[in-house]
């Protein structure tokens, strides 16, 4: 079968709710795939930064493979033997001492979501069902029914109602608009330390801080969305860190399972997670044996290769070489370690037929509302590979 045999395959028989490139990937190995075809390319996005330890890390797989021999399943009425280090590590790294696994980024948000609510009312002693969560305009936190009810992409939204209420909506970035729109009812501000989705928008210096300190003068809780900025994508363990934060609570995800298995967890204080007791919630993958194997040996990789410090500099090295690039169609480059976006000027036609181009040229990358670029390779990737890349992205930028 050739690449539109897999294509025609997808089309017939798949629902219509993304809209891939035309590759059809086969194999990975660290930041490198190969189409059916045998062509090879620089993977520009790591799978929306799942993969930040690169395709198939060998330490990762071997885990894998020997916890799968054992057990894989064992489901949260019974204990096993790795999810408690899973644990362990996912503390010593945040700073946080609760965990609740889950599995995918989506579940993750909804289990912060939960927590805060009861939080609210079992705590702070908001009148039942009258908590209100404060979050950002062009957010995203995945799309189950109650994330998409706080989005402000209408296409999220239109003909999935009735939607879920108990969400307040505010400019990203500005302080003055939270304090604004705290009230006795608030509970919570959920927010991304870095909008990802909404196209590497990077919130004024400062701005968690002192969302830290709105928070704390009112007795609301901060929980950080970091799926996609945690895990040394942003040039430290997690972005919270960049202002020495303390979060009440973070949704983790992706890079969790290095691409391997969906992973994801809740981390919070011990007083908001404590509001959970036998029943509240759960999963029946959530914490398996297979998956906690596999985050113990992804978070291991991370540490032990430096690769948020990794990111920090190779960031810093590609951003400054972008900046470089004399391009009628680049309005802007901006980001923070290896998550970057260019935001093209609308004029330039759309982000999607740069990222075409680029494709044609040896490297994927994929674009993110409309006129933004986005570049996250995995964080295994070298100086040598960044240069190889730019001069693809320098060749695309000046001459389409």
């Amino acid at each position: 079968m050739n690449t539109q045999d897999y294509i025609n395959l997808e089309n017939q028989y798949g629902a219509n709710n993304y809209h891939p490139l035309d590759v059809v990937i086969q194999k990975g190995d660290g930041i490198w795939v190969w189409d059916v075809e045998g062509r090879k390319y620089l993977d520009f996005l790591s799978a929306y930064s799942a993969v930040n330890q690169g395709h198939c890390h060998p330490r990762i797989l071997e885990a894998m493979v020997e916890q799968a021999k054992r057990i894989t399943l064992t489901s949260r009425a019974f204990r096993n033997d790795k999810l408690g280090l899973m644990y362990k590590k996912l503390s010593e790294i945040s700073g946080l001492p609760k965990v609740l696994p889950m599995n995918s980024g989506a579940e993750a948000v909804e289990t912060a979501i939960k927590a805060i609510r009861k939080w609210a009312y079992t705590v702070k002693g908001i009148p039942k069902d009258q908590a209100e969560i404060i979050v950002c305009e062009n957010n995203f936190a995945g799309r189950t029914i109650t994330i998409i009810s706080f989005s402000t992409e209408q296409q999220y939204k239109e003909g999935f109602g009735p939607l879920t209420p108990g969400f307040k909506i505010i400019p990203y970035g500005d302080i003055d608009a939270l304090k604004n729109a705290i009230t006795p009812n608030t509970a919570a501000f959920l927010v991304e330390p870095i909008q990802g989705e909404g196209g590497i928008i990077v919130p004024p210096e400062g701005y968690l801080k002192a969302a830290e300190e709105v928070c704390r003068e009112n007795n609301v809780l901060l929980v950080l969305d970091e799926i996609q900025t945690g895990l040394a994508r942003t040039g430290k363990m997690f972005a919270f860190m960049h202002e020495g934060v303390q979060p009440d609570g973070i949704t983790v995800g992706k890079a969790l399972s290095g691409g391997f298995y969906p992973i994801s967890a809740f981390l919070a204080k011990e007083e908001v997670m404590d509001v959970f007791k036998p029943g509240d919630h759960g999963s029946t993958f959530g914490g398996n044996p297979l998956a906690a194997a596999i985050a113990v040996a992804a978070l291991d990789v991370l540490v032990e290769e430096n690769l948020a410090e990794r990111a920090r500099e190779l960031g810093d090295y590609f951003m400054n070489k972008l900046r470089t690039i004399e391009s009628k169609h680049v309005k802007e480059v901006r980001g923070k370690g290896l998550l970057i976006g260019v935001e093209l000027y609308p004029e330039a036609g759309g982000a999607r037929r740069f990222c075409e181009a680029l494709k044609d040229e040896g490297m994927l990358c994929k674009e993110t509302h409309e006129h933004v670029i986005r570049f996250a390779p995995p964080l295994v990737i070298s100086q040598n590979d960044i240069d190889w890349a730019f001069e693809r992205i320098q060749k695309v930028l000046t001459t389409l």
